[in-house]
């Protein structure tokens, strides 16, 4: 067996358990003669290198400019030391220089060994890169490795070769994993090592929380039911808002499941955290009553400037509202992206804002905000149309408008009308719907922002 034939066997057998073709093994092949070319004649020199692995043979031509005057030695050879070989040689011919493979020496050989490698090793990495850099927030399943100084080595079902830890503060400190036991963790980013990617997965983080959903639920699966915002404090309590593209499908009954189903397989993943589940609204002073869920809110007041709310429940849901050691309150501001400022009635009162607070002359003050008629989910495409053709782009372009007036506007008939009416019905009785206790119907029609702990929140 010649040299060739040894360098070729070998080679083989090094990307044997890489998954590597035979046409890009000869190309890693190719790469790392033209490697140990360059330590022998120069960094820039030029060959033609074909491989024949039925005989073992590689042949090996380097190719040199001929030149009048060399100012690359690795790729330009002088007319004078090119006649030399053939007194045919005119400039801007290129001489072909055979040269055997066994001419090459110890180091040459490793030098090429070491470019294959380093190729084997950026192609898998970049395979990682490119399965993973647009998976961020996927739920990923795989077996501990190994514990590390708090951290979890994660060997990954289909990407054995992945480097994926879920480090200590991305962990429920409440959970305990043991080398060989099988995880699920979702992958929160791709993150770059001197030794290429690492996987940083997260059991900690919301998007745990959002990708346990997705698995169960497969209104979310579909696109029909969607997460709008979430908030977590790990080990203790999560809020899920979410919203539904049909106006058919409650979202919040969706995520629930029959008899809880599905939520409380969501709660078992997270070892019996508990998950209040509230339906999103666009307008930031209802959304921020559903969040404060179980405890029902009388009056949301808002500063747009500085992102400010101020929230008064009466004195036996104020202890509800704020929350074991201030969670609730403090996850339903997370939730809304707004400073949230909780009082009770009683001490409301005290400061003077009772007229404000009972609609005692100031009560237009407080209406909810304005808001784009696009934020309305509920609200057909036609019918939206028909509505911002006529120049009524906000609601409360609307709010004032009843059947007759909506039945002159083009293209909106009857059905379109009726639908309208109940809409704006709805959104302006939010508050009156509390101490009347609507009731949800199918498609979340009539739910008041969180008045009805027993349509929406749910604990683990």
């Amino acid at each position: 067996m010649n040299n060739a034939t040894q360098v070729l066997a070998a080679f083989r057998e090094m990307t044997a358990n890489k998954a590597i073709s035979r046409d890009e093994l000869h190309e890693l092949i190719k790469d790392g003669i033209l490697a140990a070319l360059a330590k022998r004649y120069g960094p820039n020199v030029e060959a033609e290198i074909n491989v024949d692995e039925a005989t073992g043979r590689i042949d090996i031509t380097v190719l040199k400019e001929v030149t009048g005057e060399v100012e690359d030695p690795s790729r330009q050879i002088s007319l004078e030391e090119a006649r030399w070989d053939d007194p045919e040689f005119e400039v801007g011919d290129i001489m072909e220089v055979p040269v055997e493979f066994a001419q090459f020496g110890r180091n040459a050989v490793m030098a090429a060994k070491q470019r294959i490698l380093q190729r084997v090793r950026e192609g898998e990495r970049q395979k990682i890169r490119d399965e993973y850099e647009h998976r961020v927030g996927e739920l990923l399943s795989g077996e501990v490795q190994q514990v590390e100084r708090g951290k979890l080595v994660v060997l990954l079902n289909r990407a054995r070769d992945a480097d994926a830890i879920i480090p200590w503060k991305e962990q429920n400190p409440r959970e305990r994993f043991r080398q060989g036991e099988t995880i699920r963790a979702v992958l929160k980013k791709v993150e770059e090592t001197p030794k290429g990617p690492r996987l940083i997965l997260s059991r900690a983080d919301p998007l745990f929380v959002a990708a346990l959903f997705k698995l169960e639920v497969p209104e979310i699966q579909q696109g029909i039911v969607e997460i709008k915002g979430s908030a977590r404090e790990v080990g203790g309590r999560t809020k899920v808002a979410v919203s539904s593209r049909d106006e058919s499908i409650d979202p919040v009954g969706a995520c629930v499941g029959l008899k809880g189903s599905r939520v409380r397989a969501v709660v078992q993943e997270l070892g019996g955290e508990r998950i209040d589940i509230v339906p999103w609204h666009p307008d930031p002073e209802i959304y921020a009553k559903r969040s404060l869920a179980p405890a029902r809110v009388a009056k949301v007041l808002s500063n747009y400037e500085t992102r400010t709310m101020t929230a008064i429940v009466d004195e036996d849901q104020l202890s509800l509202a704020i929350g074991r050691n201030g969670q609730n309150v403090r996850l339903a501001s997370q939730l809304i992206g707004w400073q949230l400022d909780l009082f009770g009635s009683r001490e409301w009162l005290e400061r003077g804002a009772e007229e404000a607070l009972f609609g005692g002359g100031g009560e237009g003050e407080y209406e909810s905000s304005d808001f784009s008629l696009r934020d309305l989910t509920e609200l057909a495409p036609a019918t939206l149309a028909a509505l911002e053709a006529a120049g009524y782009n906000t609601f409360f372009d609307i709010i004032d408008m009843d059947r007759d007036d909506l039945l002159r506007i083009p293209a909106i008939g009857v059905a379109e009308a009726d639908r309208l009416v109940e809409i704006i019905e709805s959104m302006t009785e939010e508050d009156t719907g509390a101490e009347a206790g609507a009731e949800t119907g199918a498609g979340g029609e009539g739910l008041t922002p969180a008045d009805d702990a027993e349509n929406f929140p749910v604990s683990g």
